[in-house]
């Protein structure tokens, strides 16, 4: 399979936007075997489930699952493993002071390839309430009707 220069998505979140308000985006690089770069050409990844978190001054992805790849032996890696996100140190701190306040969660919006490398896009989200998201519900389905009445018009 030829490398592709430019930037190709693998996965996306469509949950995140919905479950959370998102209010600032931060573009983060990840650590991975090689096995798991693999299976992300093949976009076999899931990361609708999956979420950020600090340790000890350093970001990692959890629960973010990276299918086992097809022609990997006994080098393949573990899917559900906890995974580094390379960020500028002043990035991880203003994060954690973030993230301190209540409500706040970083979650992954989307996976990606940028010149042959994998980067994350993660989104500082503080979290919708149920009336929120149906309000989000009835604006969208609002503004569906609206495109259908123009388009026969």
């Amino acid at each position: 399979m030829p490398r592709e220069s430019s930037s190709f998505e693998v996965a996306v979140n469509k949950k995140a936007r919905f479950e959370y308000e998102i209010i600032e985006t931060f573009e983060a690089g990840i650590v991975l075997k090689g096995t798991e770069v693999k299976s992300m050409r093949a976009r076999k990844v899931n990361i609708s489930d999956a979420f950020a978190r600090i340790k000890n001054g350093e970001a990692f992805i959890v629960k973010m699952n990276i299918s086992l790849y097809e022609n990997g032996n006994r080098f393949n890696h573990e899917p559900e493993r906890e995974r580094k996100l390379l960020m500028h140190a002043r990035e991880i701190k203003r994060l954690t002071g973030k993230l301190k306040e209540k409500g706040f969660t970083l979650v992954p919006l989307k996976a990606y390839f940028n010149n042959g490398k994998v980067k994350v896009l993660l989104g500082l989200g503080k979290g919708k309430a149920k009336y929120d998201k149906r309000r989000a519900i009835q604006k969208r389905e609002s503004s569906r009707d609206l495109q259908r009445a123009l388009k026969y018009r």
